[in-house]
């Protein structure tokens, strides 16, 4: 039986993916365990969905969101976004310590107080989600009497 040294391609990207997954669920585990986080409402969905849409926009599989990946994150949202307002989105969420958004930082914005450019588009983005503007499938047929 091969070491998981000798995968390639699918295995491999396998593998990756179950560990990025595991290191998710870590942090996550940390968050429920956290005192100051205790009283936040639905805590163990609002993890799994914001592990969720971390991992969706995780481009280069490194555990971490760059620039790259919050563009295509605000070009899907509807709100594209310059490089430059891109930086200061990621300088807002990281304190200005690293060029990409850890998940730590990205669960920390989610779940805290202060409203950051990038939380109130996904709050946005989740509520549009949530409900329908327009009603789903056809128009209910109308007959003569009911036109103005």
């Amino acid at each position: 039986m091969p070491s998981e040294k000798n995968l390639q391609g699918g295995k491999a990207f396998g593998v990756l993916k179950e560990q990025q997954k595991q290191k998710l669920e870590e942090i996550n585990k940390e968050y429920m365990e956290d005192q100051k986080y205790r009283d936040e409402e639905d805590l163990p969905e609002k993890l799994e969905s914001l592990k969720n849409k971390y991992s969706e926009f995780d481009l280069n599989d490194q555990g971490e969101i760059d620039l790259m990946g919050l563009k295509r994150m605000m070009e899907k949202l509807g709100v594209p976004k310059t490089h430059l307002e891109l930086k200061k989105m990621i300088v807002e969420v990281t304190g200005g310590s690293s060029n990409t958004i850890n998940y730590r930082d990205f669960v920390k914005m989610m779940l805290g107080k202060r409203s950051a450019v990038l939380k109130l588009v996904l709050i946005f983005e989740d509520k549009a989600n949530g409900s329908p503007c327009k009603p789903a499938g056809p128009p209910p047929k109308r007959d003569i009497a009911s036109l103005p």
